[in-house]
């Protein structure tokens, strides 16, 4: 690792080769440039898109877009509702309505006559919409349209179904990219004026950030169109926030240390080429950690997660080649005066042991057992939040405010069968059909509704309405039991998928990745931290830190949705995902902390090297928490529930990892431990010969190791 860091860094602190790196830099962004937001091709926007791979309802749903017949076409369901009671210039408008709608149906297809309620109050019409995403768009604006023109005072019309809720989907992402580009680079920005308090300083990580785009943009396209990367509308918002957030990150560690290296030498590409040798190495295994731990999503059976997760790892990647090549060689080119109006000077190197995170250090080494264990008082009190999740999200419950769709839902929930809009879809061979409807229809709960074939003629389309609402617990087990007595029909090949399967399907799949994917990014990440800190106990230390901030987070989050954002449930994905997010980026401030203690340690002793190590990395760090904490927060003004839950539990656990743990429980666990931390490594066996090493009087012996 050092040599290929030791090259890395001659390269933008040459006199002649930081030229170079520019012009490289340059060329990329020309030649990528024109690929820029072009990755939204790619996105998935398909209902498929969201399911787990190899699911019976995700294969229900790649029949059905196979078949691509009026059977399978998405609905649309408008209500009409009048708390009087329906009344006769009601039906004349739905009678209209259908008439008008015709235009709008898949394949010329027929709409049934209007469904009334039981209690007289509603009117029910379904529109089969085509599954062509664009044209769902389209058509759903112009039914919401045309069903509200004329309508009779006091009858209201609300647009749902899968195909309401769909477009409804798409439209709180629209535009949504811009929107969160221009807030979190004016976040970063006042964040950096604060941090940097001059006028130029700031505009040198946005411009590596700038570059780090372009790059990102490009590669994320070019894998999405020859490599079949996985990409969604979240992914692609996630992927500049994350620049930002990592990016900026990494330049607060680099610009600090080459600060501190211009009060040591005259010449800036010394200094630079000094600061990269020795941040280097920290902010590599920083970016392998986060690269390799969101990679590890591909082992999810969820396909959003894995697009998160792999769209993350390419953009943290570029982030972190941006921030080694082209913002040292920006900085060395422009020279000292960029820190004005604070100019770093040679000779006026920074004396140790002064400022707040010193004393911060000789408190905490003072009393480190008093700190940790109220550090895990205050973690377990956040934590136990936690038990009280209830995990998943009800339909009406994924925007964060109410759209058309959900209102619809509601209604229809209200006036109708639970499920009699939103019917199971049962596909089986066509020469088994009537076992396999008899077969459902047994099961208690269920109705067996029309039946239409395939095609080809060799499959049928079965729907099959629920008596409970699609999206509750008793709705699950009735699917559980349909696929339990469909399977057993010989020969049948039946398959049972819609809302409801899917919702089921999603569930269990979320619950066997966690199972999967958390072991072994906890693997990962503690194996990187041996290579990095050549230790074993150290790395597990701070891996059971990691792990402890997580639950704090996912506690504490738990208290903000509840309290401040209303939410009733959790996205059945939230743990999973916030888990590796925060283990990833967690553990960045860590190695940055634990890095500097080494190298302190080697010098200085080890409870001196702790206290310099906090001293020097104080406060970039917890700059760098705020920032990347505050980019995240970005998600809080998202449309769409789980998006909003996961910025906010990856912002509380990087706020709680940059203020609590890595300022007060890493620094008083190292202490505590003492040379141990280091143990097997030489630096356990160096400080062990320091503290027994005799000191002959009146000469100064090495600083002792406190334990």
């Amino acid at each position: 690792m050092s040599d290929s860091v030791g090259l890395l860094a001659k390269l933008p602190s040459g006199r002649r080769t930081k030229w170079a790196i520019l012009a490289l830099w340059i060329v990329l962004a020309v030649v990528l440039g024109p690929l820029f937001g072009k990755i939204e091709e790619y996105e998935d926007r398909t209902p498929s898109g969201s399911l787990p791979r190899g699911a019976e309802s995700t294969a229900v749903m790649e029949e059905l877009d196979r078949y691509r017949s009026a059977s399978e076409a998405v609905p649309v369901v408008a209500v009409y509702t009048r708390e009087s009671g329906i009344q006769d210039a009601d039906r004349s408008k739905v009678e209209a309505d259908r008439t008008a709608f015709a235009k709008f149906a898949d394949g010329g297809a027929a709409i049934q006559p209007a469904i009334p309620s039981q209690d007289g109050k509603a009117l029910m019409l379904v529109v089969p919409l085509t599954r062509d995403d664009v044209e769902i768009d389209f058509a759903v604006k112009d039914l919401r349209t045309a069903a509200q023109a004329g309508a009779p005072a006091g009858l209201d019309v609300d647009l749902g179904g899968p195909g309401g809720l769909l477009n409804d989907y798409t439209q709180a992402f629209e535009n949504l990219d811009v929107n969160l580009m221009i807030a979190t680079s004016s976040i970063v920005i006042v964040l950096l004026l604060l941090i940097y308090r001059s006028p130029f300083l700031w505009i040198f990580p946005l411009l590596a950030v700038g570059f780090a785009s372009a790059l990102t943009q490009g590669v994320a396209y070019l894998l999405a169109k020859h490599a079949g990367l996985p990409v969604n509308p979240a992914s692609s918002s996630l992927l500049m926030i994350l620049l930002f957030g990592v990016g900026t990150d990494y330049a607060l560690l680099l610009i600090a240390r080459y600060r501190e290296e211009l009060r040591r030498h005259a010449d800036k590409h010394l200094a630079m080429g000094i600061a990269l040798r020795r941040s280097g190495p920290a902010i590599l295994a920083s970016a392998a950690t986060v690269v390799v731990g969101l990679a590890c999503l591909a082992l999810a059976d969820m396909q959003s997660a894995r697009s998160l997760g792999l769209v993350g790892a390419t953009g943290v990647l570029c982030a972190y080649l941006a921030m080694v090549t082209i913002l040292p060689a920006l900085l060395v080119i422009a020279g000292r005066w960029v820190f004005w109006p604070f100019v770093p000077k040679f000779g006026h190197e920074a004396r140790a042991g002064r400022g707040f995170w010193s004393r911060i250090g000789t408190a905490v080494g003072r009393h480190p057992r008093v700190v940790w264990l109220g550090c895990l008082i205050v973690i377990g009190g956040l934590a136990v939040s936690a038990l009280d999740i209830k995990m998943g999200l009800a339909q009406t419950e994924v925007f964060q405010t109410k759209p058309q769709s959900v209102t619809a839902q509601e209604k229809l929930a209200r006036h109708f069968p639970s499920g009699a809009s939103d019917p199971a879809i049962l596909v089986a061979d066509a020469s088994a059909a009537g076992p396999v409807k008899a077969a459902a229809a047994g099961v208690e709960g269920t109705t067996v509704g029309q039946e239409s074939p395939s095609p080809d003629g060799k499959r049928v389309i079965i729907d099959v309405v629920l008596r409970d609402a699609p999206d509750s617990d008793a709705a699950k087990e009735t699917i559980d039991e349909i696929r339990d007595a469909v399977h057993a029909v010989p020969g049948a090949n039946a398959k049972v998928g819609g809302t409801t399967a899917e919702t089921l399907d999603i569930d269990r799949a979320s619950s066997r990745d966690a199972r999967v994917v958390i072991p072994v990014v906890l693997a990962v990440i503690l194996l990187f931290l041996i290579i990095l800190l050549r230790a074993l106990v150290a790395p597990l230390v701070l891996l059971g830190t990691v792990v402890a901030s997580y639950f704090a987070a996912l506690g504490a989050s738990h208290l903000l949705f509840k309290h401040v954002f209303g939410h009733e449930g959790t996205a059945w994905q939230l743990p999973l995902v916030s888990f590796v997010f925060l283990a990833a980026l967690g553990v960045d401030y860590n190695i940055f902390l634990m890095t500097r203690v080494h190298e302190e340690a080697a010098r200085h002793g080890h409870a001196e090297g702790v206290r310099r190590g906090l001293s020097t990395t104080g406060s970039v760090i917890t700059s760098a928490g705020i920032v990347l904490a505050a980019t995240f927060a970005v998600f809080a003004s998202m449309p769409v529930v789980d998006m909003i839950q996961f910025g906010v539990v990856v912002a509380v656990g990087v706020l709680l990892d940059a203020f609590l743990v890595r300022t007060l429980l890493v620094p008083a666990l190292s202490f505590d431990i003492g040379r141990a931390s280091w143990w097997p490594g030489r630096l356990y066996r160096d400080l062990g010969k320091q503290a027994s090493a005799p000191v002959s009087p009146g000469v100064p012996g090495p600083v002792r190791a406190s334990k």
